[in-house]
């Protein structure tokens, strides 16, 4: 359930995000004295799919994941949400309920937009309509990746660049990647079924290109696994 935020802790919250730091000091005010919060525990439904949207969502802390199920029963992760990142703003501007259904991964702190404030920082401040273009726009281009992948590369090579996407990009010789959700949810977002993610794991891990501890993967030799990959 929604519930006011505290308008200083969010002003302060709502000033270190991306999205918000051009704003003017009062602007800034506006959107934290309209804000809620939300906490969820892990497994807490944020939104179904069908749902009305009025606003959009930034993850303070936890992680949320959106799915989309199947007349089957199964369930597909569209994407996974972690800290300071938002979500939802296109159906808000579309003015159309949800496609999907967010779940929290984990227990989470989320401030919630009202549409009201963002039609008025639209009309008065540029930089802010920007930044919220750039942020669709790199989603956008992030799901146009997913399909090219699901479509274009095999299962393994699906799994080597997850995991590539992940190392940081510098001169590193080594890398430990924590997966970012479980096992099972981070191979729906791959399009592979547990069974298969697993089995990809095993066959890396016996041609000694990465080492799985629990949710952690290391990889001893990061030239080795971008080789490997080409």
């Amino acid at each position: 359930m929604n519930q006011p935020a505290n308008a200083d802790n969010t002003h302060k919250i709502l000033s270190h995000l991306p999205l918000f730091q051009a704003l003017k000091a009062v602007q800034l005010q506006r959107i934290a004295d309209g804000t809620s919060e939300l906490r969820l525990e892990k497994g807490d439904t944020l939104f179904h799919k069908g749902d009305p949207s009025d606003g959009f969502y930034v993850v303070i802390f936890g992680q949320i994941k959106l799915t989309i199920g199947s007349a089957q029963g199964n369930e597909k992760v569209v994407e996974i949400i972690g800290q300071r990142q938002s979500f939802g703003e296109a159906m808000m501007f579309l003015d159309r309920s949800y496609p999907v259904t967010a779940v929290a991964l984990s227990d989470s702190l989320l401030l919630h937009v009202k549409r009201s404030d963002v039609e008025y920082l639209l009309s008065s401040d540029p930089s802010f309509a920007r930044g919220m273009l750039a942020g669709l726009s790199l989603r956008l281009h992030s799901l146009i990746k997913d399909v090219e992948s699901y479509t274009m590369r095999s299962s393994t090579q699906r799994v080597l660049g997850y995991l590539l996407q992940h190392c940081a990009e510098d001169e590193a010789l080594t890398a430990d990647i924590a997966l970012p959700a479980s096992k099972q949810v981070v191979a729906s977002r791959l399009n592979l079924t547990p069974e298969t993610f697993s089995r990809i794991l095993n066959d890396l891990t016996r041609a000694g290109l990465i080492e799985v501890q629990g949710r952690t993967v290391c990889i001893p030799d990061l030239r080795r696994l971008r080789e490997f990959e080409i």
